[in-house]
């Protein structure tokens, strides 16, 4: 039995998507168990580029099922035109399915997205306004509507009359235009119909793959900094992109899980507002943005950058119990004369911390730095840890050390063979 599940060790943005297309070529079912298309996943392979919102990074081995499970939010619209684009690629989308009781996405959640973002003024989380936040917060309030509902016309006009009664009074409240039931509930059923041969009970296709002992990964979207709970509250996203929740979202049992493979990149990424203590607003930042083309896969938006920050892994690393790590981008690094990890933060009244403060805390410390030395050598073509200049070897281990787990893979190029696998680097 093997059932792995990649889990963000950062903000989001790790290159999550290269890992678990790469794991994916030995895969049998790879299950993405929560989030929607607020973020991407950018896989390469060859000269093309995809990236991806809804639809697991397993979708380029032919041979592996892809599940959008219980734990996501589906924008149909999106979704469509997402598997329309894989399609005219030439990638093939027939094992591609969709949880029936996973929850629609409609367009009143990101109308409603929108003017509760703008409503925010200067206090924006900065948000994707693709409804995200709506669609989970009606699932909680039990008045969401799932993918299965689109299937069932009665049910649907029931459920449909509820949600969109409430929709249409928040909507006006923020003087918004209000919503047609009817051309709402044409749209439904139009989904219902395009997507029907994809909709399915999961519980069938999961349990009968973890009981053949088929090799299942779990893929996830942001990172650990963005947890709904234990991330920079309210700077989060929706639901829980960690892997406690991995189990739950992908719907196998509490002991399933063989792995934990947390992605880190080199260096630390961000989208959108909350505090990020190790941001450089310098001639630093502006070269890992550029040189690492560090835009947003969903909006284009431009990422904060900034060092590593080595409290942020050991925080997800605890909450998470990574198994192993995968390191990203080391290939942005390799001109660099110097590089810095952050390992603890001091606090206003002077205290060290080395773990994970509450946001209106972050928001005020002073990141601790480490200087590593560069190795300003190009490693693009290296694949054997063997290879690597040594203080880029120096540079990993100290990663390592952090997330206090070993590493796995170093990624250095966005390209599907641009990867150094590694069984043990003990000693090296």
């Amino acid at each position: 039995m093997a059932v792995k599940t990649i889990i963000g060790a950062q903000w989001g943005d790790e290159g999550k998507g290269r890992v678990v297309d790469y794991l994916a070529q030995q895969a049998d079912i790879v299950i993405r168990f929560q989030g929607g298309d607020n973020a991407g996943h950018t896989v390469v392979i060859g000269k093309a580029i995809f990236k991806l919102h809804l639809v697991p990074s397993g979708i380029f081995n032919p041979k592996t099922t892809n599940l959008i499970n219980t734990g996501c939010v589906v924008n149909p619209e999106s979704l469509l035109q997402e598997i329309a684009n894989l399609e005219e690629a030439g990638i093939n989308t027939t094992k591609l399915f969709i949880s029936d009781r996973a929850h629609v996405v409609m367009p009143y959640h990101r109308i409603l997205d929108g003017l509760q973002e703008t409503s925010r003024h200067d206090k924006a989380i900065g948000t994707t306004k693709r409804g995200i936040g709506p669609a989970y917060a009606d699932k909680a309030a039990r008045r969401g509507i799932r993918m299965g509902d689109l299937l069932k016309p009665v049910w649907l006009k029931e459920r449909l009359s509820v949600a969109l009664e409430h929709a249409n009074r928040e909507i006006t409240h923020f003087d918004g235009n209000q919503i047609s039931f009817d051309a709402m509930y044409e749209q439904c059923q139009d989904w219902g119909q395009k997507l029907s041969n994809r909709i399915i009970d999961p519980t069938i296709i999961v349990r009968t793959a973890y009981k053949a002992n088929k090799t299942i990964l779990l893929e996830g979207q942001l990172g650990a900094m963005r947890d709904l709970d234990w991330g920079i509250y309210p700077y989060v996203t929706s639901s829980n992109p960690t892997a406690t929740y991995a189990l739950s979202g992908a719907g196998l049992p509490h002991n399933a899980l063989s792995d934990v493979i947390g992605v880190v990149k080199a260096y630390s990424t961000a989208v959108g507002a909350g505090p990020f203590p190790t941001e450089l607003a310098d001639s630093n930042g502006e070269y890992l943005r550029e040189t690492g083309n560090e835009y947003g896969a969903t909006t284009g938006r431009p990422r904060r950058c900034g060092w590593l920050d080595g409290v942020a892994i050991r925080h997800a690393s605890w909450l998470n119990g990574f198994t192993a790590i995968a390191i990203t981008k080391l290939d942005v690094l390799d001109d660099l004369e110097s590089m810095q990890i952050c390992t603890h933060y001091r606090l206003p009244n002077g205290e060290l911390v080395g773990h994970m403060p509450d946001t209106p805390i972050l928001e005020t410390v002073v990141p601790i730095y480490e200087t590593w030395r560069g190795w300003q050598q190009p490693t693009t073509q290296i694949r054997e840890w063997a290879n690597l200049p040594q203080n880029a070897k120096h540079y990993l281990k100290r990663i390592s050390e952090l997330a206090q787990a070993p590493i796995i893979f170093v990624s250095v190029g966005a390209e599907r063979d641009s990867i150094i696998t590694i069984k043990n680097i003990k000693g090296k």
